[in-house]
Parts: C-alpha cells; sequence; structure tokens
C-alpha cells in the first residue's frame, strides 16, 4: 500500500521549534512533489509548504514564510517541515501528500494530491 506517514509533531511554547517528516512506504518520493498541509479544529484544510520533486523549487504560504523550511532528502526518502517561531495560531494536525506538481497545494487545497498520511499533531501553546 502506497502511504506517507508524518511524524515529530508534539506540544511546544511560542516560539519554539519543531521539525515534522514525512516518510514514504511502499514508493520513492523522488517522483513526486511533496505538500504539506494543516488543519486546525472548525477550519478547512490549508496548503502550508511544497517542494518539487527534485527540491529545486519551494513554496511556503506567506504566514510561515519566515518561519519555516521545507526540504527533502531522496536518498533518504524524506522530505521535512523545518517550523520555527511557532505561534498559537500554527496549531493544526499537519499532513503530507503527494502530487506530480506542487500546482494547486494552496488554490486547490491539495485536492490534486494524493497518499494522505495520518497527520501529526502540532499543539503550540504555554
Amino acid at each position: 500500500q502506497l502511504q506517507l506517514v508524518e511524524s515529530g509533531g508534539g506540544l511546544v511554547q511560542p516560539g519554539g521549534s519543531l521539525r515534522l517528516s514525512c516518510a514514504a512506504s511502499g514508493f520513492t518520493l523522488d517522483t513526486y512533489a511533496i505538500g504539506w498541509f494543516r488543519q486546525a479544529p472548525g477550519k478547512e484544510r490549508e496548503g502550508v509548504s511544497c517542494i518539487s520533486n527534485s527540491g529545486g523549487n519551494t513554496y511556503l504560504i506567506r504566514s510561515v514564510r519566515d518561519r519555516f523550511t521545507i526540504s527533502r532528502d531522496n536518498a533518504k526518502n524524506a522530505v521535512y517541515l523545518q517550523m520555527n517561531s511557532l505561534k498559537p495560531e500554527d496549531t493544526a494536525v499537519y499532513y503530507c501528500a503527494a502530487s506530480d506538481v506542487c500546482s494547486g497545494y494552496v488554490s486547490l487545497g491539495g485536492k490534486n494530491f494524493d497518499h494522505w498520511g495520518q497527520g501529526t499533531q502540532v499543539t503550540v501553546s504555554s
């Protein structure tokens, strides 16, 4: 079964950092663009970041652009989301998913992405 598995979430104080990992099970990631998405309670799923299959192009939404970094290590078959200076409004379940390209990761809310993982909870609170 082709699936992505997220890890690295947790409870952190405002201003803290977390590094999320997205690993593949049953397939290799190097032919896919990988997106990170989040969904807070009572809110729609939101595209946060995306990285092209080669890693040469990265995208971040404005609200996280100065704080988050997306990267990938195709040798390890993994994609990462480094989150610094976390804020309470970053609290959500974070998911990764795969697509051919990053286009639509924000505008389509991930509807063109597949192989969703189960998500990892990120809670930013004092």
